[in-house]
């Protein structure tokens, strides 16, 4: 049915109907668009870290000193692996637990191979990597181990970072020494002044032994270690007195800091094979003493001491001439149960190679010749002085002349050298001597009969007739002094017999030459005396 225009036209204005209505569709608004993508996103972020987020193991360590839940995080190579969650104490408090959360990467180290410790819970000089955890805090390390082995979700830290690693290629050995001296773990070992390895441990077994220190030596320095290759401690400062200078060695500030080891490659060890792993050497007390031990040509020898040798200890230089041709290797007291007699014995080692021919000392026969000549020259071993300043003493071999011949004898292995006091325990004996003659001589009666003298001499010169006789001398010098004063007047220069004696002198010089002037007319006119002087003359 359709509106009627003309009953609209017809209508009032006032009555009119209103205008149409305009239906408008509802528009959706973006910004509910915002929360529903970070919801999207919290969903996606969430999923992604369950994606990536590993298993969860368990570290027990003594303490966790350095060690912070939600801020220390487990690295390996510098790429960290986890976070430690918590920190927390076992039942007996004998321990803590760190629980860790690993990532998807750090899941693949979690074998029975792999090993964690804290890096950089303490600074020490020694480690440049604590300096480093100093600035961005300590971390837990890690080591995977070789590959292989199964799964492990609860380890048990290691107390500090571990010598060997799996990463590091190379070869330990074991050396042996009476005294470790400043070694402790970590200590470097050095070749030619480099770092190429570490001390790992050692061991004092059940102390009557050896110690055994284990070191470890990185490839490819761990070629350089040979049979024929000396270990030597190098801890510390080596002070020494040399000849004009004072002579003080240190090898690095490592080595000054926690003590070190070095080691040498000898020439003669060029063509040899490198050491096994496991290999065991001595270590040495020094260089000095390895480098004695590198010589192949050694002969014994032994001394007999009567005199002191205090100051001579084993590793003491025997010298001739001043140049050094061997080492002391022992002293001991020997007493005679027989006849009581004492006497010091002073084994030696002589190292031709120092400074003679090896060819000279090739067979014990040729040794034995070569040492009966010096022998027979004179040769004998004595106690000199190293050093004033520390009372170090050395064995000397000098030629002494006007000696007794003596025959050369052997000692087992070793030959035996004829000694002799030294000149300054000569000297010594020679004041001991003097003093024991001088304890023996009546010292107390002779200050008696000294001071019995005295007294009567100081009696006699301050007695009556000790002044009168000065009194009397007195006078009789002031006599003696008027005498001469008279003398002097009557005889002096400016006197009348000086002036007579004078005109005396004066005269008989003219006599005397009258007479020369007769003497000269007669010795050109022989015959005056006989017919007078003529006229013409």
């Amino acid at each position: 049915m359709s509106e009627d225009p003309q009953s609209e036209a017809n209508l009032p204005p006032s009555q009119s109907l209103p205008p149409p209505a305009k239906l408008q569709r509802r528009r959706y608004s973006f910004v509910w668009l915002i929360p529903l993508l970070a919801g999207a996103i919290a969903i996606y972020l969430g999923y992604r870290t369950y994606l990536q987020q590993g298993p969860e193991l368990t570290i027990t360590f003594a303490n966790a000193d350095g060690l912070s839940a939600g801020q220390t995080q487990v690295k390996y190579k510098a790429v960290a692996l986890g976070t430690v969650e918590g920190i927390d104490l076992s039942g007996d408090n004998s321990h803590v637990i760190v629980r860790v959360r690993m990532n998807n990467v750090g899941k693949r180290f979690l074998t029975t191979h792999a090993r964690f410790w804290v890096e950089g819970a303490h600074v020490s000089l020694t480690d440049p990597s604590s300096l480093g955890s100093f600035v961005s805090g300590a971390y837990i390390g890690v080591d995977p181990g070789p590959p292989g082995g199964r799964y492990l979700d609860h380890f048990t830290g290691l107390a500090g970072p571990p010598g060997v690693r799996s990463d590091v290629p190379g070869r330990t050995y074991t050396l042996t020494v009476n005294q470790i001296g400043a070694l402790r773990t970590g200590s470097p070992v050095l070749f030619r002044d480099v770092d190429v390895g570490e001390v790992l441990s050692y061991n004092i077994g059940n102390g009557l032994g050896p110690v055994q220190v284990s070191i470890f030596v990185r490839a490819p320095y761990d070629d350089f270690v040979r049979p024929e290759s000396h270990f030597w401690n190098i801890s510390g400062i080596s002070l020494d007195i040399q000849p004009g200078q004072f002579h003080v060695e240190v090898e690095s500030l490592a080595a000054l800091l926690s003590g070190g080891v070095a080691f040498n490659l000898p020439p003669q060890a060029a063509n040899s094979a490198p050491s096994p792993d496991g290999a065991t050497f001595p270590m040495y007390a020094s260089k000095a003493q390895a480098d004695a031990a590198s010589y192949a040509e050694l002969i014994p020898a032994v001394a007999y001491f009567h005199s002191s040798v205090a100051g001579l200890a084993a590793g003491s230089p025997v010298e001739i001439l001043g140049m050094q041709v061997g080492v002391v290797t022992s002293v001991s007291l020997v007493l005679d149960p027989v006849s009581g007699e004492e006497k010091v014995r002073v084994g030696m080692t002589l190292q031709p190679e120092r400074n003679a021919h090896q060819a000279d000392f090739e067979t014990d026969a040729q040794t034995y010749t070569l040492m009966q000549k010096f022998i027979n020259r004179g040769m004998r071993a004595e106690v000199g002085t190293s050093s004033y300043i520390t009372g170090q003493k050395l064995i000397s071999f000098t030629i002494v002349k006007n000696t007794r011949p003596v025959t050369l004898v052997k000692e087992g292995d070793a030959y035996v050298v004829p000694s002799q006091d030294s000149d300054l325990d000569s000297a010594l004996a020679s004041v001991s001597d003097i003093a024991a003659k001088i304890d023996k001589m009546p010292l107390q009666q002779i200050g008696d009969n000294l001071n019995t003298l005295l007294k009567t001499a100081n009696n006699t010169i301050g007695g009556t007739q000790t002044k009168q006789a000065i009194a009397s001398l007195n006078a009789s010098l002031k006599s003696l002094a008027a005498t001469l004063n008279m003398l002097n007047q009557d005889y002096g220069n400016d006197s009348d017999f000086q002036h007579d004696l004078y005109q005396l002198m004066q005269q008989s010089n003219a006599a005397l030459g009258s007479i020369k002037q007769l003497s000269d007319y007669l010795d050109r006119h022989p015959n005056a005396l006989l017919l007078g002087r003529g006229s013409g003359q």
